[in-house]
């Protein structure tokens, strides 16, 4: 019979509406297994919490604090970009990483997030048994950008992509009713680097019921300056305005992005931002039309108060999931969400090696994109529908929703020396 030991859990890259909701399942469903887990301890910031040996121990945390972390966004313990190097070129690190499970009876080894976390969490697995500690790692998805393979759908994603849909239906309501006088253009800027699941997602505010004018550039589709605005000034001409959605990774037919700003992410990847003026200057300068552009920027991921319920529950499976394959004795895999059916939409959680999901990246595939390349087919339309169904409204006061702060009380440190990252 496996030792009673400790678990681990931390957050990685860009936060999401519904991260904590996958947290809130490893923590409740660990709880319900204090034979083989006495404790969570949650990595303050990530991966860099185990580096640092701070910890946070989660179970000096109420029920209703835990339950709470359903409907509260972002990461409630932290999260980070950092990412591990390979075994020779950072041994120091690894060796660190095994000090610190060791010195606190840590086994099991949870990460939440994208790619990069991914193949953090299969080094994990593999480099600590060639240490001498072998430590069973679940990486548990998360991302906006929906570009894990494998899984059908990435928590995080569903709700953006209902925010998005969301905003571009008001702004084009709002665009709509200014057209005569005023305003022509309306441009948003979505996250998305090299997949446009969320761009896609603008898409869905134009309906039978409510055709809007909507325009979409993908990163997948190299940008083309004369059919873009040939494509705007149909719409203009026949709704009397147009609004479009664009990717931050729009690229130009010379391969670089239009808002690579010259800098680098702690991941290594180009620092992006400040495409929706890029286009709305071009309308300006071919067309002539009064525009208006935002960016969706964090508002986008951290909108807990319009997140799709079945993100929520896709959310919380997921952590939950992750536990039990750990008590089953698998490691080195992530648990998936597998589609049944698109309407009814139903779904259940399967899993997958991480050897398949490490650094593979998920973009949209053509059957999703119109002919034109400003759109999205119906095909598209039957795979994004169901994510963004469902209200989880947070509970409210005083006009506000309630969000839960945790205590996050540390774990007193058992090592002597001080890692510097």
């Amino acid at each position: 019979m496996k030792k009673i030991s400790n678990a681990f859990y931390a957050q990685s890259g860009g936060v999401t509406a519904v991260i904590n909701a996958s947290a809130a399942g490893v923590i409740e469903t660990a709880r319900k297994h204090k034979n083989k887990i006495a404790k969570v301890f949650a990595g303050r910031n990530g991966i860099i919490g185990a580096l640092t040996e701070d910890l946070i121990d989660t179970s000096k945390e109420s029920v209703s604090a835990i339950a709470a972390l359903k409907h509260t966004p972002a990461g409630a313990f932290g999260s980070c970009r950092y990412k591990l190097k390979s075994l020779e070129q950072n041994r120091a690190e690894y060796e660190r990483l095994i000090a610190v499970f060791r010195a606190h009876n840590i086994d099991y080894f949870f990460y939440n997030g994208g790619g990069d976390s991914a193949d953090t969490c299969l080094k994990v697995s593999q480099i600590s048994k060639t240490l001498g500690f072998p430590i069973q790692a679940i990486h548990i998805p998360k991302t906006v950008d929906n570009d894990l393979p494998i899984t059908d759908c990435c928590p995080g994603f569903g709700s953006v992509a209902k925010y998005i849909a969301v905003s571009m239906r008001e702004a084009s309501f709002d665009v709509a009713s200014m057209a005569k006088t005023s305003t022509k253009v309306f441009i948003l800027e979505v996250m998305g680097r090299h997949a446009g699941w969320i761009a896609a997602a603008g898409g869905l505010a134009s309906t039978e019921e409510t055709p809007l004018p909507i325009v979409i550039l993908f990163p997948e589709v190299v940008f083309n300056r004369k059919k873009f605005i040939q494509k705007v000034h149909n719409k203009v001409k026949r709704y009397g305005y147009c609004s479009i959605v664009v990717s931050e990774g729009l690229k130009g037919a010379n391969g670089k992005f239009l808002s690579d700003q010259g800098l680098t992410d702690a991941f290594g990847h180009a620092q992006l931002g400040g495409v929706a003026p890029v286009i709305a200057n071009i309308i300006k300068e071919d067309l002539g039309l009064k525009y208006h552009w935002g960016v969706a920027d964090y508002l986008q991921r951290a909108a807990r108060h319009i997140a799709s319920k079945v993100d929520v529950d896709q959310a919380y499976a997921l952590g939950e999931s992750a536990v039990k394959l750990a008590l089953q004795g698998h490691n080195a895999v992530m648990p998936t969400i597998e589609r049944l059916s698109d309407s009814p939409y139903r779904w259940k959680v399967n899993s997958t090696p991480l050897s398949k999901v490490a650094n593979v990246e998920k973009k949209m595939p053509k059957k999703f994109i119109s002919s034109d390349g400003f759109g999205i087919t119906p095909s598209c339309e039957r795979y994004l529908q169901p994510l963004i169904k469902g209200e989880a409204y947070p509970p409210y006061k005083n006009g506000l929703p309630k969000y839960v702060v945790l205590k996050n009380k540390s774990v007193p440190k058992k090592l002597v020396n001080d890692f510097k990252i």
